[in-house]
């Protein structure tokens, strides 16, 4: 809503009153001496903002990946991905030792091997190779996506409680010590304390130890003149909503 429409109507609806006042006939009162006015109260300086204070530290340490892994959650969905890949993990054992026999082979042909046949065999032992390391890449892979979605339905549930226990027992500080770097920041939890946050407080002091002043405000946007004979586009009216049909 504009806000002049919203002055002007405040306005309008004391007319009333006013005029109502003026009607009626100011009843006589007697005169009274004009009061003593007192002075005028100085203005109050600006208070001082509250310098920050630090709160009571008692720091806590978790290791969050190693401690969901470790729950009894963590260890079924384990045991459960396992048995799920048991299969995998065979193929990729019979792949290996395959592998291992066909080398062993070579290296055991006699000396009368033509260096076509050595050539062949080489090819054979390099193709198969190159398909165990292909299996063994995509089953890491889709292991590990698996063991990821475990894992975070388990996080759901685990931070939430670990949020909650931290805050409960006093503690200020959550660090996570994780041995992965998947982690953005060690930092997991701090206890909600406005007047422990130092950092309008350094940024002042820094200002005030570099002695480099503020910038100066952006100018105002200059502001161009229309060009002769050109009209502002009317505005686009709403189209009138239609009758209900009878």
């Amino acid at each position: 809503m504009n806000r002049t429409f919203v002055l002007l109507a405040a306005l309008v609806a004391g007319l009333p009153l006013a005029a109502g006042a003026q009607a009626s006939p100011a009843v006589p009162q007697p005169a009274t001496p004009a009061p003593t006015q007192a002075p005028a109260a100085a203005p109050q300086a600006p208070s001082a903002p509250v310098a920050p204070s630090a709160y009571p530290t008692k720091i806590a340490l978790v290791a969050v990946e190693q401690a969901i892994i470790a729950t009894n959650e963590g260890q079924r969905a384990q045991a459960e991905l396992q048995k799920k890949y048991e299969p995998r993990k065979a193929q990729l054992e019979t792949e290996a030792k395959e592998i291992d026999g066909l080398n062993q082979q070579l290296k055991a042909a006699p000396a009368t091997l033509s260096e076509e046949e050595k050539a062949s065999r080489q090819k054979t032992i390099d193709t198969k190779e190159k398909e165990y390391e292909l299996h063994l890449e995509d089953a890491n892979s889709a292991f590990q996506t698996d063991m990821n979605q475990a894992l975070g339905k388990i996080a759901q549930k685990f931070y939430p409680f670990l949020l909650d226990y931290v805050d409960k027992n006093g503690y200020t500080l959550l660090l996570n010590v994780s041995d992965s770097q998947q982690a953005p920041s060690p930092v997991l939890w701090t206890r909600h304390d406005p007047n422990a946050d130092i950092t309008e407080a350094v940024i002042a002091g820094y200002n005030a130890f570099s002695k480099v002043a503020a910038p100066a405000p952006d100018a105002p946007a200059a502001t161009h003149p229309r060009p002769a004979g050109t009209t502002r586009p009317a505005a686009p009216h709403p189209a009138a909503p239609k009758p209900p049909s009878q």
